[in-house]
């Protein structure tokens, strides 16, 4: 191979020959450069990149800042929809016990009458329905939606609950004063045997006064109360035999007289129609009947007047 070199004044040249090997070693030298070249480079980077990071080091300071605040956020909303979840159930708790409680009215308004069996089940969630309408987008409900949802639900049952309430007492006086009034005989079974007022006495023949009425019956037989009220006295005096008197209010009181047993104490409630005590023969008494009187305010009443309330 030969190679021309040519000077500045092109006038004078000169030609030199290169053989084959002293071109590859010439190749291979520049090979060698370029390699050494590449290799001094990437050093130098590399050198670069561990001597002085990427990123700037208040950068990655405030990405951790940045980061450690977002960690406290979470946990505050963690710990915030767990209290709220934890409200809300004790709300829900709250709201269910009440519930229970209307329904035991309801069931209690059944028993009484108040409301007829058939129109209302409090046994059973209320029947409820209509179509889907494809038209409107389903969305789950807010947490602030589902709070005002639970607001205005236990307002409503707080409300309801109330009425009820009133109503349960309402239905409570008005059957206390159905039983309470003195109405009807104070036997099952038996026919009127001596009225109220003057009469001839049984052992004397005299005319005397006879403050109740006498109705004969079947020895051992219930006497039972015409009304609900409170036994005042329970046991044996003169002339009465075993007596049991009865309080009902408002200054009314009601006495049943010789008995042969006494079925109820002092103090004791009695339901209107209670059996009081046995009809017997005790105390001033010619056979077994039970000697019924009715006082107002302590004075004398004709108990005919309340026997036949029961019929009007």
């Amino acid at each position: 191979m030969n190679t021309i070199v040519i000077g500045r004044k092109h006038s004078r040249r000169r030609v030199f020959r290169l053989s084959p090997r002293v071109l590859v070693v010439a190749g291979l030298v520049a090979l060698l450069l370029v390699a050494l070249s590449a290799w001094a480079g990437y050093r130098a980077a590399m050198n670069q990149v561990g001597d002085r990071p990427v990123v700037p080091p208040y950068l990655l300071a405030q990405w951790q800042d940045t980061i450690e605040e977002q960690q406290q956020q979470l946990a505050l909303l963690e710990r915030d929809a767990s209290e709220q979840v934890d409200a809300l159930t004790l709300r829900l708790g709250e709201m269910q016990g009440r519930l229970l409680r209307l329904d035991a009215l309801g069931q209690r308004f059944i028993e009484t009458g108040a409301v007829a069996s058939d129109e209302f089940n409090f046994d059973q969630a209320p029947a409820v329905g209509g179509p889907e309408d494809e038209a409107a987008n389903a969305e789950s409900f807010s947490t602030p939606e589902l709070t005002a949802m639970i607001d205005e639900l236990d307002q409503k049952i707080r409300d309801r609950e109330k009425q009820l309430r009133l109503l349960d007492t309402l239905i409570s006086n008005e059957r206390l004063e159905e039983e309470r009034f003195v109405a009807g005989r104070p036997i099952t079974w038996g026919w009127l045997s001596s009225r109220f007022g003057y009469r001839s006495d049984p052992f004397t023949g005299k005319r005397t006064w006879h403050n109740g009425v006498d109705l004969a019956g079947k020895e051992d037989s219930d006497i039972i109360a015409v009304a609900a009220g409170v036994v005042t006295f329970a046991g044996e005096r003169p002339g009465y035999g075993n007596l049991v008197e009865i309080d009902h209010g408002d200054g009314l009181m009601t006495r049943y007289a010789h008995a042969k047993t006494v079925e109820v104490s002092v103090g004791q409630l009695v339901q209107k129609g209670q059996a009081v005590a046995r009809m017997g023969s005790t105390g001033r008494s010619t056979g077994p009947h039970v000697h019924f009187e009715v006082l107002q305010g302590g004075k004398a009443q004709d108990p005919v007047r309340y026997i036949q309330r029961a019929d009007s």
